[in-house]
């Protein structure tokens, strides 16, 4: 505004245009003339020649100033305030940072004293020794000195000094906090001591095994470390001064320009200032209207009489005689506050802001702003459309695929896409992509997902079968891959002859437009996704369908991505329970139950098995193959043959883990050489065998969690077999725990997914499955067993396989054990096979006295020639009769077959012809030849000839 002034000095007035400027010329004419009759012309006269004789005089200037009557004495006296606030502040900020500096500094200098002394060589045996005091006391004394500390105090656990700068003070309790440095952490506090504020530190003296066998505490007063702000303040002060001085000066300056430029304004300079301010307000672009607190109009300017439409005479009238619309007098003649409302004036869109005008003593009134906002409403319109659909694609990105389910995927698309874009979608899917599979050429499709805002709508059901007829959108959208647009379904007569009941029911519903999208991933065409209308009475447009390819196109990666995971999933559950044993063998050892819970979101490489071993032995294995997938499947199937073919040699448990072990290795091996990636690490097994005769059970276990046995009068445990590591680690041998379970117990194998989940850590889990097998009671069958866990654990959506397996102990029947030992003579055949002649009377086998006579004659006699002694010869009658030769020779015969003319050699190969199976199995004092025989059929007269 000055340099407006200034500029109107030295140019003539400009007189500005339009219909209103002579009206306004002449109103500062009329000011004019008014300000100059206010005084006569011998005053104006020597007025202004005092101005100009006497010009400003600076003391009379500054003295005005600091009075405080101007603007220029109010900027004074501010500034003023100002630096002395500044200078305050500068001085209070630079004592308070000291202050924290130096306890800062105290806290640091007196924990680095106590941790340096705390652990300096000799401490720890000086605290140990019989007077710690004597040889602790100089060495702190000599620290305090160096380090410039008021005290290194040494004291015990309980807080008793050893040593103190005041030799009265030792052996009395050190006053502080020591509790963090007895659990092994440094302590800093302020207190205030016998010497006064300070700062101290307690650290603990730790022993090599991390026990704490003492403390040392270093301690300041805050006044060694403070003095910086006494030093700084005079030197704050005098720049303070300083810059008030600098302050006065340049305020006294400002204010004396400020009065040279205000000084003796006379009537002809206000005229041009007004004239300004008039051209000013009549050339923007924006209407500005003043209403008195009555109502009626007192200024508009040029832009305000074209956007209202005003008659030329409009001032002095009332805003309701002016000839607007309703809402727009009762707003400009209420004067009530508006900011940006919008009011249709004519063809135009007006934005009205309103303020009052009797704030600070001012007259009643408002003051009003029209802009046309007609254009900026048509493109923010347009913004706003392009904001939406942004932000339902971002929607789309973030809400579809959430999981890797097809029909879930296209359910998203419809949840997304209603109401926002469309009324109702639904999308049509090939049945080979809901199965997983590559979808072939055709036109028939499944109903796969419908999302609308109502549900009576006549379009086809989820689930039904659709064939399109060629003509459809749908059908041309599958055979180009490209979106049709069908903007009037009343006029679209390849779509009706789909079906022309139900077009006419859906084109009744009041159902007009529709976008038919195909789903394609790459040169794949899955489906068809269709966007219907029926709200909004506008038919979609090219740019709404582009949108739609758009939302397409995010869904179809979606939806392939799920059916690509649905085919391997697929691939994965037929190999897993391919692998997986379809049913339990026969035996007599084991009562057996199992449950086997698959995960949800996966399949994983959980397994199990029962492997009938000789000597009416059974094994149990649970393994579990960390990972899911086809990988962890197939890991699994080849750990379960190898177990299977490791326990056909009858191997310990301890060695049959280790034989699996080895054989990881190989496969992490192999794996690595070949660049796949896939190791096998992290697999876990447990293996048991049960003995009928002894009740005696072998376990062993690689990584795996522990087993359960539930004793006879229903107490539960946790038998302790040790941990080895998991299967492919190596470094660490295998070692077997001897359990004895009486008749009737319950020996629980599961996997990890049983107990252990992301919710619940593995102790709670072996503590819940406690409880359910204590629960469950003494006699309950395994199959209630396996169902009570699973209702104690319940898995929810399991994120990992679940095996379980419960085997309640039978005992083999003493009488129905035979047990002799053979001397090691060529005689004791004989007796041998006399009896057992008369044992098999004795159990009603005399059918198997001729071939069980033969086997026991071959195996004893082989025994006497090759073996050791001692000999002895055992029969166990179960589901099969077993011979069992056992000796304490490690070597093993093996079957041939002889020449006609060999001497020997035949026995083993007659052995095994009049069985059902043999074999060796190895024990810590020798080696044990058995072989089983059927009970049902006896012997076979013709194959013996054939022999």
């Amino acid at each position: 505004m000055i340099r407006l002034w200034g500029r109107a000095r030295g140019q003539a007035a400009r007189r500005p245009g339009g219909p209103q400027g002579g009206r306004r010329s002449e109103r500062a004419r009329r000011v004019h003339e008014q300000r100059g009759a206010l005084d006569a012309p011998g005053e104006q006269v020597d007025r202004r020649r005092q101005n100009g004789r006497r010009g400003w005089q600076p003391v009379a200037g500054l003295r005005a100033a600091l009075a405080g009557r101007s603007l220029a004495g109010q900027v004074f006296l501010l500034q003023v305030v100002i630096v002395l606030l500044l200078i305050v502040s500068a001085v209070v900020a630079l004592v308070l940072q000291v202050r924290h500096d130096g306890t800062q500094e105290a806290r640091d200098r007196s924990l680095a004293v106590a941790e340096t002394f705390a652990s300096a060589p000799g401490i720890r045996e000086a605290l140990a020794g019989p007077d710690p005091t004597a040889v602790l006391q100089p060495r702190a004394e000599a620290a305090r000195e160096r380090s410039r500390v008021d005290f290194v105090v040494v004291m015990n656990t309980d807080g008793i000094r050893y040593t103190h700068p005041r030799p009265d003070r030792i052996g009395r309790k050190f006053v502080g906090n020591i509790g963090p440095a007895l659990r092994g952490r440094a302590v800093t506090e302020e207190i205030t001591g016998t010497i006064g504020r300070l700062v101290q530190a307690v650290v603990p003296v730790e022993a090599p095994d991390g026990s704490v066998v003492g403390l040392v505490s270093a301690g300041i007063t805050t006044e060694k470390v403070g003095g910086a702000a006494e030093q700084q303040l005079p030197l704050l002060l005098g720049s303070g001064a300083a810059a008030l001085v600098l302050a006065t000066a340049g305020t006294a300056l400002v204010s004396g320009r400020l009065l040279r430029q205000t000084h003796g304004l006379g009537p002809s300079e206000i005229t041009r200032m007004y004239e300004h301010h008039d051209a000013v307000l009549h050339a923007v672009r924006e209407g500005v209207i003043i209403i008195d607190g009555g109502g009626r109009l007192l200024l508009a300017n040029d832009e305000a009489h074209r956007l209202l439409g005003l008659p030329g005479d409009a001032e002095g009238r009332h805003v309701h005689a002016l000839g607007l619309d309703a809402g727009t007098a009762e707003l400009l003649a209420s004067g009530r506050v508006a900011t940006d409302e919008v009011h249709l004036v004519d063809d135009r869109l007006l934005a009205i802001n309103q303020r009052p005008t009797d704030l600070r003593g001012a007259p009643s009134g408002s003051v009003a702003t029209l802009r046309d906002s007609t254009e900026l409403r048509a493109l923010s319109g347009r913004a706003e459309v392009a904001r939406e659909r942004l932000k339902l694609l971002y929607d789309a990105g973030v809400g579809l695929g959430t999981t890797l389910d097809v029909t879930r995927t296209a359910e998203e698309l419809s949840e997304v896409a209603v109401p926002r874009f469309a009324d109702f979608v639904t999308v049509d899917l090939s049945q080979a992509v809901l199965a997983g599979e590559e979808p072939g050429a055709g036109t028939t499709l499944r109903r796969t997902a419908y999302g609308g805002i109502r549900k009576d709508a006549p379009l086809y059901p989820v689930g039904e079968e659709i064939v399109f007829v060629p003509s459809s959108p749908q059908a041309r959208s599958l055979s180009t891959g490209q979106a049709h647009l069908e903007p009037d379904l009343s006029r679209a007569p390849g779509w009706m002859e789909q079906d022309l009941e139900r077009s006419a029911q859906v084109v009744g519903y009041g159902i007009h437009s529709l976008i038919t999208v195909p789903l394609r991933a790459g040169p794949l065409v899955m489906g068809v996704v269709n966007f219907w209308r029926s709200e909004k009475p506008e038919p979609f447009d090219p740019e709404e369908v582009a949108l739609a390819e758009e939302l397409v196109a995010r869904a179809a990666v979606a939806i392939d991505n799920a059916r690509r995971y649905a085919r391997e999933h697929a691939m994965a559950v037929t190999l897993q329970r391919s692998l997986l044993p379809r049913s339990l063998p026969e035996q007599s050892a084991l009562d057996l139950a199992y449950r086997y819970l698959p995960a949800q979101a996966g399949v994983g490489g959980d397994w199990f098995d029962v492997l009938p071993l000789s000597g009416a032995r059974v094994a149990v294995v649970v393994g579990d193959v960390v990972g899911h997938g086809l990988h962890a499947a197939a890991t699994m199937g080849r750990l379960r043959t190898a177990v299977h073919n490791f326990s056909a040699l009858d191997l310990p448990p301890d060695e049959l883990l280790g034989h699996l072990d080895e054989l990881v290795s190989r496969i992490d091996q192999d794996e690595a050489e070949e660049g796949s990636g896939a190791a096998v690490t992290g697999a876990t097994c447990l293996y048991a065998i049960y003995d009928p005769v002894s009740r005696h059970c072998a376990v062993a276990r690689a990584g795996h969690p522990p087993p359960a046995v539930v004793r006879p009068d229903g107490s539960v445990e946790f038998p302790e077999v040790p941990a080895g590591p998991p299967l492919g680690v190596g470094g660490l041998p295998f070692e077997t725990a001897d359990l004895e379970l009486p008749e009737g117990s319950r020996l629980v194998l599961y996997t990890d997914g049983l107990v252990e989940d992301r919710e619940r850590d593995i102790g709670s889990g072996l503590d819940l499955l406690r409880t359910a097998l204590r629960q469950s009671g003494p006699d309950a069958p395994p199959d209630s067993t396996c169902q009570a866990v699973l209702d104690a654990l319940p898995p929810g959506r399991a994120s990992d396989d679940i095996a379980l397996i419960v085997a309640r102990t039978r005992a083999l029947d003493p009488g129905r054990v035979a047990d002799w030992e053979v001397p090691s003579e060529a005689a004791a055949v004989g007796e041998v096979r006399a009896s057992v002649s008369r044992q098999l009377s004795a159990w009603g086998l005399q059918e198997l006295e001729f071939t069980t006579e033969l086997i026991l004659s071959e195996l004893v006699t082989n025994a006497i020639r090759y073996g050791s002694g001692p000999i002895r010869v055992r029969l166990l009658y179960d589901r099969t009769l077993i011979c069992e030769v056992s000796d304490t020779s490690s070597t093993s015969p093996h079957l041939r077959y002889a020449a006609t003319t060999d001497e020997g050699g035949r026995g083993l190969f007659l052995i095994a012809q009049l069985t059902e199976r043999w074999g060796t199995r190895y024990t810590a004092e020798g080696k044990v030849i058995w072989a089983e025989q059927s009970v049902a059929g006896g012997f076979q007269g013709d194959l013996l000839s054939g022999v």
